[in-house]
Parts: C-alpha cells; structure tokens; sequence
C-alpha cells in the first residue's frame, strides 16, 4: 500500500496497515518539509505514480483535497480497515475508505469512495454514506440516515433516525440533529440549527 498525504491522519492509517500486517510501499507527500512519519521517508509524488504497482490510500484529512487527488490521478485504491472495527458482513465499503478502532457499523449500511469513518463512531443500519465524507470521533448516526457527498459530521454529534444530511455539509461537534440539513450548511447546537451557508 501506497499512501499520498503524510499528515497524522497518515499516522493513524499507518498504525492501521502496520496492526493488519499490510506492507506499507512509500509515503509520499508534496510537502518537501516533512522529512519522516515514524521510519517512513516522506518522498515527493513521482512523475510515474500512476504507474506504481500497489494500492493507495489518500491519507489526508480534508474533504475536498481527497476528491481533487483521486481525481487527478488514476490510481487503484485500497482502504484501511482497523482491527478492532464491528462491521456487519452486509456493509459495502468503496474503494480509498479509512475505518478507525472501535467503530461500529450495522446492517445494510452503503459507505462510498475515500471516506473516513473515524475513532469510535457509531453507524447504524441503513445508512448510506456518500463519497469523501468524514464520520468524525464519537460522532452517532441512527438508522436510516443518508449523508451527502463531501460532508463532515462533527465529533460527538448525534444524527437521528432517517435524517438527510446534505452535500458538502458541515455538522458542528455536539450536534443534535433532529431535521434535514440543507446542501452547503453548517449546523451546530442542541438542537442544531443552521449557523450559515457554504460557498458552493
């Protein structure tokens, strides 16, 4: 495995492939100022990456940087899976997924391409989960919720049962949530309500 990103989410990522015996190839990086991640030399990004033979994981925490790289690149995408995740045989998972220690995650649920379902998170049966979002710490989703592409669900935070949860979206840490968000909102409080809208 090949990992684009040398942030601590590539810790963590690290830490994950390194517990399930998955030979880390190379980390790259385009900051040429992070010299090592534990014994890893941080390499700039080839000319031919797309031509490496392995999987890759865009190891980088923010949304719209995941999409933009797996998007300029053709590459094959692996994911990380943490040992100690509770993951139903009936999960789908798309390719370039993190999934952290001691997440759960029920029946029927869809998670799509380079999400990251983070520490301890909480996803319950029939939920579908679009590309690029970010589940984070803690963060609760109830049956049936359905999260838009590119989100972030903030740690903590509390979705409930069948709520819609828009595009590129942000849900503020703590939230509950009891209603649908609208597409390019942030949301916070108890219970949450839009703060503003995003710049689409």
């Amino acid at each position: 495995m090949y990992l684009y990103g040398a942030s601590g989410h590539a810790k963590v990522i690290i830490d994950i492939l390194t517990n399930r015996e998955i030979d880390i190839q190379g980390v790259f990086d385009d900051d040429i100022n992070i010299e090592k991640i534990f014994d890893y030399t941080i390499q700039p990004v080839p000319k031919e990456v797309e031509t490496l033979d392995g999987r890759f994981i865009i190891s980088i925490g923010d949304n719209k940087i995941r999409k933009s790289l797996s998007e300029k690149y053709s590459l094959l995408f692996g994911s990380a899976i943490h040992s100690s995740c509770i993951m139903s045989d009936s999960v789908s998972i798309g390719d370039g997924t993190a999934i952290m220690a001691s997440a759960v995650i029920n029946s029927s649920t869809l998670i799509g391409k380079h999400v990251i379902i983070n520490t301890s998170a909480s996803i319950d049966h029939d939920c579908v989960i679009g590309d690029y979002v970010h589940i984070s710490p803690s963060a609760c989703l109830c049956g049936g919720v359905q999260v838009g592409i590119g989100s972030h669900v903030g740690a903590g935070s509390v979705i409930l049962p069948g709520v819609n949860v828009g595009s590129w979206s942000t849900v503020g840490a703590g939230c509950v949530v009891l209603s649908d968000v609208p597409a390019f909102s942030v949301v916070v409080g108890n219970p949450a309500r839009i703060l503003r809208e995003l710049n689409k």
